[in-house]
């Protein structure tokens, strides 16, 4: 899911050529790396691309929406997939919230009349979920309709510059530059009463290139459906938030469900966008607001020739069952550490793409692992497989999951690695930046995918800061556990994005027909997996994090002095907490290098390992961030106008940006806080050592 908003931000990362030489491996001391190396080895070798293959045109043979009986089939055949490669596995089942239409409409009265088809250019598959907008609210409404270009915040800014109203209207936005979901919300914080998203063929369509079936962009009447729940302020069920939704588990009722839709909101391909723009009357919208459609783009009017829309969306307000699977591996030495790795099997319609491409990866994964576990290799750490289910509609299976297994997951979790969409192109990675440094190491072990060696240092890797958006959130946000997300991207082209198109057909002839990217994503993944099942002593370093986080202050610090009046909050504290971070991250690196690791077994490093596997707990604030108590990371987080794209420092940036003297100073202090929580893990640590 996260692929699908801009991911400028992330750092392009190349490959290693073929694997060198292991001298030693971080974390492992030197009679234990060269073994490491050569399972891992073993493991890369036995990924196939033929197997790869043959799994994404299973999961994407028939459309398979959270609920269905075809996701139903496939979890078992996941199961029985997982236990083949020798893993203790099985299914666990929640009830969901899970609306689904039963009416739609969209229709053009005035000035003359128009009904929007709704329908994507293939017939719809059996089973297959219409075009909607999954936790819109029921509504029936009659207004006139607005452009309001992509509907984000700056958006609305402009229209009051311009003196244009959305009260009591119906707004029409294109998909793009910002999530879905905040684009309802903020019509609806502005008076509107209905929302229309479209895709712009500027953005995902003809402008970018050849269409479907021709080439790999949206035609037409390619249509995105998605989720838009309020996720900014918590995913998951929303009938059960903070609680999982076990069978039998207690529920809200659905009045007092508070991050839903309050407007009805549908999606519309540009066929159907198409003519309700072109009966917009008024001056033309400004020139970076225009489309590609051949059309004059403006903004609207009322009086003589106002463009009025008829919008109608009407749900079964009904629960769904879905089933995670969760296969582990026992460590052998520690079995109370988790290494936990994910990625969603439901999908929108056949999802061979989205999450096709990841979990395929990750089955793989599964069976080189067993292929180990048959030559004699065992896990010091415990591994933990899992394929969510919902993630779709909001992370239902794996916050379920997580929320049901807080306590247990606090104890013994290490890390969680998630994919979810992957096609050709560079690998992109996020998550927490304690981990830069391993995922480095990791990457110079694996080949590179294009066969052409490596293009300069293959130790350049920036982590990005996550947000929300896939399945790593629960883990990361909420429970404080060091999470990444891994994919490849860049290369495929888009255009098929939550639409029926997202087939076999596309990603075999648009993304990675010879599926070698994917080959690499199951290789790093996996390789990544090995080094935190195996390593002496965990591989987290803190020096890259606190610059990370200073740069970030930094950045903070210069936004609210360039305010007018600006003079209320103290940063000395916080400056004073980073440079104490850094200093104790220094010594602690320094400890580490200073004297070889030695092979102990499970408890010679076992304290040492605790305090490091922690870590990410420290910069948990547990009243969580304000607004929005879900969200306990005081470092990252999904910002609340931008929805999947992450903010870093998020309750001191928002306090900050509106204005609020008061918040901004409260949250110095909670950062300063968690960051001298942290500063004293470091520091037990180095005592360890």
């Amino acid at each position: 899911m996260w692929l699908a908003i801009a991911a400028v931000l992330a750092a392009a990362v190349v490959l290693s050529g073929a694997a060198p030489a292991v001298v030693n491996i971080g974390g492992f001391s030197a009679a234990l790396s060269a073994a490491e190396a050569r399972w891992e080895r073993s493991f890369q070798a036995s990924i196939q691309p033929a197997r790869l293959r043959a799994d994404m045109r299973t999961l994407s043979a028939a459309p398979h929406n959270a609920g269905s009986a075809r996701q139903q089939q496939l979890a078992g055949w996941i199961l029985q997939q997982f236990q083949a490669d020798g893993f203790q596995a099985h299914l666990e089942p929640f009830d969901v919230l899970y609306p689904t239409p039963i009416a739609r409409r969209v229709e053009l009265v005035a000035p003359h009349h128009f009904v929007a088809g709704l329908k994507e250019p293939e017939p719809d598959a059996a089973g297959a979920l219409p075009t909607f907008l999954m936790y819109s609210a029921d509504g029936d409404v009659t207004a006139p309709l607005v452009y309001v270009n992509y509907g984000v915040a700056a958006d609305y800014a402009t229209l009051n510059r311009l003196g244009v109203s959305v009260r009591g209207k119906i707004v029409i936005a294109r998909y793009g530059q910002g999530w879905r979901g905040i684009k309802p919300r903020l019509a609806y914080e502005h008076g509107a009463v209905g929302c229309l998203l479209y895709s712009d063929p500027q953005d995902d369509g003809f402008a970018r290139g050849a269409v479907y079936p021709r080439g790999p962009w949206r035609p037409a009447e390619g249509v995105q459906r998605g989720s838009v729940m309020e996720m900014t302020l918590a995913p998951g069920d929303p009938e059960t938030p903070g609680w999982g939704s076990t069978p039998g588990a207690p529920r809200l009722p659905l009045a007092q469900v508070t991050n839903l839709q309050k407007i009805p909101v549908l999606p519309l391909s540009y066929a159907d966008a198409g003519p309700l723009l072109a009966a917009l009357g008024g001056p033309a919208a400004p020139p970076s607001w225009r489309g590609a459609l051949p059309l004059t783009y403006r903004i609207g009017r009322l009086g003589p020739g106002t463009a009025v829309v008829h919008l109608a969306v009407k749900f079964h307000w009904g629960l769904a069952r879905i089933n995670d699977v969760i296969a582990t591996i026992p460590g052998s030495t520690d079995p109370e550490a988790w290494i936990l790795r994910g990625n969603h099997y439901d999908a929108w319609v056949d999802g061979a793409d989205d999450p096709g491409s990841g979990q395929a990866a990750l089955l793989e994964e599964a069976r080189g692992l067993g292929a180990l576990l048959r030559q004699g290799w065992r896990p010091r750490r415990t591994i933990v497989y899992a394929a969510w289910d919902g993630e779709e509609p909001s992370l239902l299976g794996s916050t379920e999951w997580v929320e049901t297994h807080a306590a247990e997951l606090n104890e013994h979790a290490v890390a969680y690695l998630n994919t979810d969409m992957s096609q050709a192109g560079q690998l992109r990675v996020g998550g927490s930046q304690t981990l830069e440094a391993f995922m480095n190491g990791v990457l110079r072990a694996v080949p590179d995918p294009s066969g052409a060696g490596s293009e300069g240092d293959a130790g350049d890797l920036t982590i990005r800061a996550l947000g929300s958006g896939s399945d790593y959130s629960p883990f990361l946000d909420h429970l404080g556990i060091a999470a990444l997300d891994l994919g490849f991207e860049g290369g495929g082209g888009g255009g098929v994005y939550h639409s029926a198109l997202d087939n076999f057909y596309w990603y075999t002839h648009f993304s990675d027909p010879k599926f070698l990217h994917e080959r690499a994503l199951a290789q790093t993944v996996g390789t990544a997996v090995l080094r935190l099942a195996d390593a002496d002593v965990l591989p987290f370093e803190f020096s890259g994090f606190a610059a990370h986080v200073a740069h970030d202050e930094r950045q903070v610090e210069a936004a609210y002095h360039a305010q007018p009046h600006a003079n209320g909050v103290d940063f000395k504290p916080l400056r004073a907490a980073l440079g104490a971070l850094k200093r104790a991250a220094i010594a602690y690196d320094q400890a580490l290098a200073a004297r070889p690791l030695s092979s102990g077994g499970g408890a010679r490093y076992a304290a040492l390992n605790r305090l490091l596997a922690q870590s990410e707990r420290q910069l948990l604030e547990p009243a969580g961030l304000p607004g929005r108590n879900w969200y306990r990371h005081q470092i990252y987080a999904p910002g609340l106008n931008t929805g999947y794209s992450a903010i870093t420092l998020p309750g001191l940036r928002e306090a900050i940006a509106a204005g609020d003297e008061a918040a901004a100073e409260e949250q110095t202090q909670a950062l300063t806080q968690a960051l001298a929580a942290l500063t004293r893990q470091i520091q037990a640590a180095r005592a360890d050592l």
